[in-house]
């Protein structure tokens, strides 16, 4: 386990974590009853995670993900940890915006880069920009599908279970590859018991998982059309794009803004 300390307003509070749940699952949960487990995006490695040591199957999807969907990945801006990213995203994020005529939900790995974002392109682009934090999340999704040419501007809890189908929603932006922050005391403890390993073991399975469930915002039902924007270079260039890309849908890909707008021309 990990214990740290946390302000909770004026006040610390101690959290304990396991460092690892398989042990505990294995020992007190999955011999007391039968379990079917499933997911869009998860991968194999998640049963060695949980603990399970039972079957494994792939039932594939029934979308076709090569023909209704782009995977674009903006090679050309600067790599996020550089000072110029921020202002390079906005100005990237506004032409993909203009491309889509609206109609795209934008996600943030923080709180602070969806604020500047939305204060930055608020003036810029013709259409409705909604933000996180401007409502309840089932307010903010009606707003959102009611008005077809908006935007929503969102954070990680939007990432996962957040549901809009049909063409309402187009494209969907990816400012960064979602790595946990360096001072996580959880993701901290991880790396420690993975020795030299923790970043291909730790790092990359969370960035395939999380990145997997932010793609999978874009297609939900088999009319569902459009384009997912990685705004973080490293998904074309870092020696580990395959570990990640690997647990994507097998979507078509590309680092060509003129395929986007005439991919988008069409949804």
């Amino acid at each position: 386990q990990v214990a740290w300390v946390e302000m909770n307003g004026k006040s610390p509070m101690i959290r304990l974590a396991p460092i690892q749940v398989s042990g505990q699952l294995r020992a007190r949960l999955w011999p007391n009853l039968t379990a079917v487990l499933t997911s869009a995006t998860l991968s194999t490695n998640t049963s060695r995670q949980l603990g399970v040591d039972g079957d494994f199957l792939d039932v594939g999807s029934p979308f076709d993900y090569r023909s209704t969907s782009l995977l674009y990945c903006a090679k050309h801006l600067p790599d996020p940890r550089n000072e110029s990213f921020p202002d390079a995203s906005h100005t990237e994020l506004r032409r993909l915006i203009l491309a889509a005529k609206g109609r795209t939900l934008a996600l943030f790995t923080s709180w602070r880069a969806m604020q500047q974002a939305a204060e930055a392109l608020r003036p810029l682009i013709p259409f409705r920009l909604l933000t996180q934090g401007d409502g309840p999340q089932p307010a903010l999704a009606q707003a959102f599908v009611t008005d077809r040419a908006s935007c929503l501007f969102a954070t990680m809890s939007y990432w996962q279970g957040f549901d809009i189908p049909g063409d309402a929603l187009s494209l969907v932006v990816i400012d960064k590859l979602p790595f946990s922050r360096p001072d996580d005391p959880l993701a901290m403890a991880r790396r420690e018991a993975a020795g030299p390993n923790a970043f291909r073991f730790v790092d990359i399975p969370r960035v395939a998982t999380l990145l997997a469930q932010g793609v999978g915002r874009l297609i939900r039902t088999s009319q569902d059309k459009g384009v997912v924007a990685v705004l973080d270079q490293r998904l074309a260039t870092a020696g580990y794009r395959s570990e990640i890309l690997s647990d994507l849908p097998p979507m078509k890909r590309s680092i060509s803004f003129v395929e986007v707008e005439e991919f988008l021309a069409k949804c």
